[in-house]
């Protein structure tokens, strides 16, 4: 009886210092480094989808300014496996519409666990993870792909202003982006606030995995919007797979700087 109380105080007292060890954030990470850049602006087009000349009006007014890169960093909560919520923290470097690099550490007692290096560069796409690294199989390179683009809702003048893009009708509510993906395109399902007029889903069909045999629906929602460094941006945005029990991940924006030099950057390691 004794070994059994004595066991039982022990697994109590390791679940509640797990559960303490996730309530603790990490620290953001330092301010991205590079001198801020002037931005320049051009005009909204015409002829947009109802929905997405109401956004782009929302969000930037009559003008919209080019964007030639992005640097992404905050905090996020993310299950890379069943279980509970791990904190994190991020950093997501992008050369607006053509590369990207995804920095994540995910911790416990603030201290890092699990670092994720994802890139996806020149056409190629690398994902360095603690149990394996996996290089331009066509799933990942898919998946990279729509990410660059999802991503870009940090980025959204870029919807606009990227000649390779264009919007197409479907209702008052909803309309579709499509992106290049190499010599062929994809497509986002886009639906908007009927309210705030703000966008509030991305979907889209990706590979979940390089051995995935099919594609399932990809869910980027955004949660919150809000004003970071001046622009009005997406502040808490989630990631879910169509049949999940919850999403993947939840990021919330901190910092967000824009036409900064990155390309060395991209090649890098480290946050």
């Amino acid at each position: 009886m004794r070994a059994l109380i004595i066991t039982a105080c022990v697994v109590v007292a390791l679940v509640v210092l797990l559960a303490i060890g996730l309530l603790i954030q990490p620290r953001s990470f330092a301010p991205a480094p590079g001198e801020p850049a002037a931005v320049s602006t051009v005009p909204l087009p015409y002829g947009l989808p109802a929905p997405v000349d109401r956004f782009y009006r929302a969000v930037y007014g009559e003008e919209v300014p080019l964007i030639s890169s992005a640097v992404i960093s905050g905090r996020a909560t993310m299950r890379p496996f069943p279980g509970p919520a791990l904190p994190a923290r991020y950093r997501f470097i992008h050369d607006a519409g053509e590369g990207y690099r995804h920095h994540i550490e995910a911790t416990l007692f603030g201290v890092p666990i699990m670092t994720v290096d994802e890139r996806y560069v020149d056409g190629s796409a690398r994902m360095v993870l603690p149990f394996g690294t996996f290089e331009d199989e066509p799933e990942l390179v898919q998946g990279a792909n729509l990410a660059l683009w999802a991503e870009s809702i940090w980025l959204p003048a870029l919807f606009v202003t990227d000649p390779r893009v264009r919007w197409e009708p479907v209702d008052d509510e909803t309309a579709l982006l499509v992106v290049p993906f190499g010599d062929a395109e994809e497509r986002f399902v886009v639906r908007f606030d009927p309210v705030t007029g703000l966008v509030t889903l991305f979907e889209s069909m990706r590979y979940q995995g390089v051995d995935s045999e099919e594609k399932t629906l990809w869910i980027n929602e955004v949660l919150e919007w809000g004003r970071v460094d001046g622009y009005l941006v997406p502040v808490r945005a989630s990631v879910t797979w169509y049949g999940a029990s919850g999403p993947w991940a939840t990021f919330t924006a901190e910092e967000i700087v824009y036409n900064r030099d990155v390309d060395e950057y991209l090649r890098s390691t480290g946050p």
